[in-house]
């Protein structure tokens, strides 16, 4: 097992996103000083010979793989065969490198997306590949089981400390607001304060609202991948959540009431739902001593006060 130090030098792919940029914080905040970061511009990480060259240089002694190509359901369906290779490519060219120049620890990061549609209920670790997939979503799920999978293959045949956890719904700082292929909680915070600013009477939102959903701050996840980090050498996944859950209508009311919109609250009901619950079993996170500290409406409260004063850059 390899002990991660202060001195170390700690390589995050994708520092600029909600994950990795949140990841950052939570390393500077409990004393790691040595951080390496690269945009996309300067390191393509589908690019082979770029990774290469880019770990012969740098030699990071401790990896974590946060860059991803993500979006939402409909960059998913339009796009399936650029989210199977520009995933599987990051993966494949850093997950190796790792290996090859001896990288102490790697933490992958993979999603909750993973796990079969008709999962059990809150979703343990153990229900990987017992199903079939959310067709929605497939591409991008099969390139996630693959890099989670290949950590397990290189520990297994050379021991290498390569772990990986699985993040539930994210939301905060550098979040993606664009309404084409946000997800549901950046895309509230937008819908309610666009509409408290041009003084609209509601709010529409899709579907019935009926769906239950977990959401956990994108700095508990950090925490809790630093913790991992530091803590954790096994070989199965971990979830990483709150084991809690809310509505989707019981959401809408938190960011209307976060925002500060007075209008009323439409509901579509024309258009889908998507899976009716999706929640994650988080004993084997709380077994090992880690538990969520920020509850939903103070979150939520952060995440819209990180909104309105980055609106410009708030990748609109």
């Amino acid at each position: 097992m390899g002990t991660i130090t202060k001195q170390d030098k700690i390589y995050v792919a994708g520092h600029r996103g909600l994950v990795g940029s949140a990841i950052v914080r939570s390393l500077k905040r409990q004393g790691y000083t040595n951080i390496i970061g690269r945009t996309h511009k300067e390191l393509d990480l589908t690019n082979q010979a770029d990774v290469k060259s880019f770990f012969e240089s740098e030699r990071p002694d401790v990896v974590v793989l946060a860059a991803a190509k993500v979006g939402g359901i409909n960059a998913n369906q339009t796009m399936p065969a650029e989210f199977a290779y520009e995933n599987m490519q990051i993966q494949c060219n850093v997950i190796k490198c790792c290996h090859d120049y001896k990288v102490k620890k790697l933490l992958f990061l993979g999603s909750t997306c993973i796990y079969p549609k008709m999962a059990p209920q809150p979703i343990p670790e153990d229900a990987l590949l017992t199903g079939l997939l959310e067709p929605t979503n497939e591409a991008y799920a099969i390139a996630k089981i693959s890099g989670l999978l290949m950590c397990k293959y290189f520990k297994q045949q050379y021991g290498d400390d390569f772990i990986s956890c699985m993040p539930t719904n994210l939301y905060g700082p550098y979040d993606n607001y664009d309404l084409e292929n946000s997800h549901v909680m950046p895309a509230m915070i937008r819908k309610f304060h666009e509409a408290k600013i041009n003084g609209k009477p509601s709010v529409e939102l899709w579907g019935s609202g009926a769906p239950l959903r977990e959401f956990l701050y994108s700095d508990d996840m950090a925490d809790a991948c630093v913790f991992l980090l530091e803590n954790y050498s096994g070989w199965q996944h971990v979830n990483i959540g709150t084991g809690k859950e809310v509505t989707i209508k019981e959401l809408a009311e938190t960011v209307k009431k976060c925002v500060g919109f007075e209008g009323d609250i439409v509901w579509n009901s024309d258009m889908p739902d998507g899976t009716p619950r999706k929640l994650t079993n988080v004993d084997k996170l709380h077994a090992l001593g880690w538990k969520h500290k920020v509850e939903l409406e103070e979150g939520v409260q952060s995440a819209y006060n990180w909104f309105k004063e980055n609106v410009e850059a708030a990748r609109l």
